[in-house]
């Protein structure tokens, strides 16, 4: 082929690489909007997770081996490249068209156990393989552009950093601007966007009459020497896929440890996983385009892989010490009144701290190793496609076994220890050792890497109890467990007063404080009073087991099913507020689900008279679809004629917004629901909403009755220790309806499936201490329901006196 037209591809390459920053966007953008809706359709466990994953990165893998052995290399690179580009798109409207039928007919179908993760499975095929299947084809097919030496393999590790770089813009795209001011559909539609300006470009760049691949390459530029490489033998080309297979799994597993444990640091917002996969792609992209610039140059790049592989430990290493040891005392926490923008520019330098090393490390390995393993005469995607799906298919085994196995059963401090290890393997496997020189230097190695394993220390059980505000946190307590399961890091501690507190993922969730048990019983008790006779009861989330112990009480109960998506809160955690839950975990009628609550929801057939739903703060990622319009439709599916949901808002780390926004969306689904407070001294420091099918009558010499008899005696004990005692006082939390609030609730945004807005807005307000002005607010509009309260009068003016409002403020 003539030297003039191969220079004229090599210029074209710059275009090429700008070309993959956009299909690497594109690709992330679909990511985080595919698993989003798939984990609204399947659950959000660990188990779905992986599975998701799995089909995710597995499809990716495919792509990358099939490509080269279905398609013949007289094919243009570049019209191939833009009909991937094209069938992305394609598939991309195509998922988000069906999803939801899928997700209907999935769960009238879906069981529980192996039968329901077996199905799981097939949904996350159905719905991601295709499209995933193109995306890792991308590579592979533009690799017959390129000669198949080290220089010429080196421009796929530009592409792939390029990429990966991409994708840095993508995460923080749909992260941070389209999901927060848009939804699903809005997002996709860009990413399909940047697919077809790809699509176009790129089929516009390609000649056909002058530029048609020979299957060895047509991209490399005949001016530039060459650098020489070690031609491999079939056995060290498999040492070196092994070598990258066993990189991308510490990479993913790695990833998953350090988001799990920079999520407690950090508040585990939805910004905050967007921040952490963008430090980390930022890495992975950097790294490449090192890499390939080394490939191109070095005679010895098993060297060098190697040198990444035990730098790689060695980065492990750091990152392990400074999560455990010295991020948590950085007193860096920017000022409650500072600007989003200032807690995040600290966000972002804390993980890149603390992971970028090592990820530049992962990203520099992929072109190396594919300098390794050319030889003249290779077909190129046939190379990078087996590379790739070795990488890949390592990082599928790093991320499930991380998510399942070794942080479960391990903890995030011996999973790092192995993978440093793993690292040590995989730099020896690249570059055996024959000579008795090169043993010893590897035998160093090793040893080297296992001393710096083993002063690997676990993350500080305060980092899970204070998170964010670890720095600056001591209440002088005491650990009383920690530990960390397959969804999330736990722990209990008690104070010098005898004070005992549950916290999750780097936040007290539930404590023995009177404020919070009074929240917690009010939640049971309040549904379990109003109505007139529940024998069925379903808690979403089990936490301290107080809520759930409520109703061991009440003589009616039959049933009681507890749904915690992580299985050491019930198992472990409720033993330790025994007393305050009346030992409910061992009581004959509780029936114990670990499964993401909302899939439990939309699965069972089972309906019941109660559903109270105390999920973690909205601000959590995930936890917004505890809170959507569809939840609350779910749940309302779900209770009996007559039945009482109870949900929890928080008014703390909120601002008016995320509250108008919580309570407006309820309101949407129960427009004949109230809310109740849960007063601190007026500070506002959470409500309950409760919400019934039809309009809401309260009896109150009736319920006055009921608590007078003997077999509510216990439960009229529980709730005096909590100056509830009475009906009255009992009653007098009410806190408003929507006739009250409709004005203030005026422009509150609905929080959906297709947006989870909530968790955007929340994210936004983890520091907020307007609580105490929104509940100002909120009793302001308050006015004593008349028609919803029946009594004898002077009961009744008891009740208006209790609640201070007079007959003025009196709507009838």
């Amino acid at each position: 082929m003539p030297a003039d037209v191969l220079i004229g591809a090599s210029s074209r390459r710059p275009i090429l690489l700008v070309l993959f920053v956009g299909s690497g966007a594109a690709a992330l953008i679909y990511e985080i909007v595919w698993l989003q809706m798939l984990q609204l359709v399947i659950g959000s466990s660990a188990v779905s997770l992986a599975v998701l994953l799995g089909t995710f990165m597995g499809g990716m893998s495919l792509g990358s081996v099939l490509l080269p052995r279905l398609l013949r290399a007289g094919q243009h690179p570049l019209k191939v490249y833009a009909v991937l580009e094209l069938g992305i798109a394609g598939f991309g409207l195509v998922v988000l068209g069906t999803m939801p039928a899928i997700g209907k007919a999935y769960t009238s179908l879906v069981g529980h156990g192996m039968p329901g993760i077996a199905l799981r499975a097939a949904i996350s095929i159905i719905c991601l393989l295709p499209p995933t299947v193109l995306m890792g084809a991308t590579l592979p097919a533009v690799a017959r552009w390129v000669e198949a030496t080290p220089r010429g393999v080196a421009w796929l590790g530009f592409f792939y950093g390029g990429n990966t770089l991409g994708a840095v813009g993508g995460c923080l795209l749909a992260g941070f601007y389209l999901l927060r001011l848009y939804d699903l559909a809005t997002a996709t539609w860009v990413a399909v966007a940047l697919n077809l300006v790809v699509a176009a470009t790129a089929w516009l760049l390609a000649d056909c009459r002058s530029e048609v691949a020979t299957g060895k390459g047509t991209g490399a530029d005949p001016r530039a020497p060459a650098a020489s490489a070690e031609t491999p033998d079939p056995a060290a080309r498999t040492r070196i896929l092994v070598a990258i297979g066993l990189s991308g799994l510490c990479a993913l597993a790695a990833e998953v440890i350090w988001t799990r444990n920079l999520s407690l640091l950090l508040g585990a917002t939805v910004y905050t996983f967007s921040i952490i996969l963008a430090v980390f792609l930022a890495g992975l992209g950097i790294g490449s385009s090192l890499g390939a610039t080394l490939a191109r140059e070095t005679s010895r790049p098993k060297l060098l892989l190697a040198t990444c592989q035990l730098l790689q430990a060695g980065g492990i290493a750091w990152a392990a010490h400074v999560l455990a040891g010295s991020l948590p005392r950085w007193p860096l926490d920017a000022p409650l009144d500072a600007s989003a923008a200032v807690k995040f520019q600290v966000d972002l330098a804390r993980c890149a701290w603390a992971i970028l090393p090592s990820a530049v490390l992962w990203g520099a390995s992929f072109p190396l190793a594919l300098a390794c393993v050319v030889s003249p005469g290779d077909d190129p995607a046939r190379l990078v496609g087996r590379a790739y799906a070795a990488n890949t298919l390592g990082a599928i085994t790093g991320a499930i076994l991380a998510s399942l196995v070794l942080i479960p059963q391990m903890g995030t401090q011996g999973a790092q220890v192995l993978l440093m290890l793993v690292a040590a393997a995989a730099a020896v496997l690249v570059d055996y050792p024959r000579r008795p020189a090169a043993v010893a230097a590897a035998t160093a190695a090793v040893a080297l890497v296992a001393y710096m394993a083993s002063g690997i220390r676990s993350i500080p059980w305060q980092l899970v109890a204070y998170g964010r505000q670890v720095a600056t946190t001591d209440y002088g307590a005491k650990a009383l467990f920690f530990g960390e399961g397959m969804n999330s890091s736990v722990a209990v501690s008690e104070t010098g007063e005898g004070a005992r507190f549950f916290h999750v993922s780097g936040k007290t969730e539930a404590s023995s404080l009177s404020k919070d048990m009074r929240l917690q019983r009010m939640l049971g008790h309040l549904p379990a009073l109003l109505h007139p006779r529940p024998r069925s009861v379903l808690i979403v989330g089990c936490g301290a087991g107080v809520t759930a112990g409520t109703f061991v009480l009440h003589p009616s109960i039959e049933r009681i099913v507890i749904c915690d998506i992580e299985p050491l809160i019930p198992q472990v955690v409720a033993t330790h507020f025994r007393r305050e839950n009346h030992d409910v975990l061992r009581d004959p009628r509780v029936t114990l689900i670990h499964d993401d609550a909302r899939h439990y929801i939309a699965t069972t057939p089972e309906k019941f008279d109660l559903i109270t739903s105390d999920p973690i703060h909205p601000w959590v990622k995930g936890s917004a679809v505890l809170y959507s319009q569809e939840y609350f439709a779910l749940c309302r599916a779900r209770l009996n004629p007559g039945g009482l949901l109870t949900q929890w808002v928080p008014l703390y780390e909120a601002d008016r917004r995320v509250v108008q926004s919580e309570i407006a969306t309820f309101f949407s689904v129960f427009p004949h629901g109230t809310i109740w407070a849960n007063d601190d001294d007026g500070f506002g420091y959470d409500t309950v909403m409760l919400g019934q099918t039809g309009p809401l009558r309260i009896d109150l010499d009736a319920l006055e009755a009921r608590l007078e008899r003997a077999d509510h005696a216990r439960i009229r004990v529980a709730l005096a220790e909590l100056e509830l005692g009475s009906a009255v006082a009992l009653l007098a939390t009410y806190a408003g309806r929507l006739p009250e609030l409709r004005e203030w609730l005026a422009g509150a945004e609905i929080n959906r499936d297709r947006n989870l807005r909530l968790q955007y807005l929340a994210g936004l307000q983890l520091n907020s201490q307007a609580g105490s002005g929104t509940f100002a607010e909120m009793m302001g509009l308050r006015r004593f329901p008349g028609e919803i309260f029946q009594a004898s009068p002077s009961r009744l003016a008891e009740l208006q006196g209790t609640m201070g409002l007079g007959a003025e403020r009196t709507r009838p």
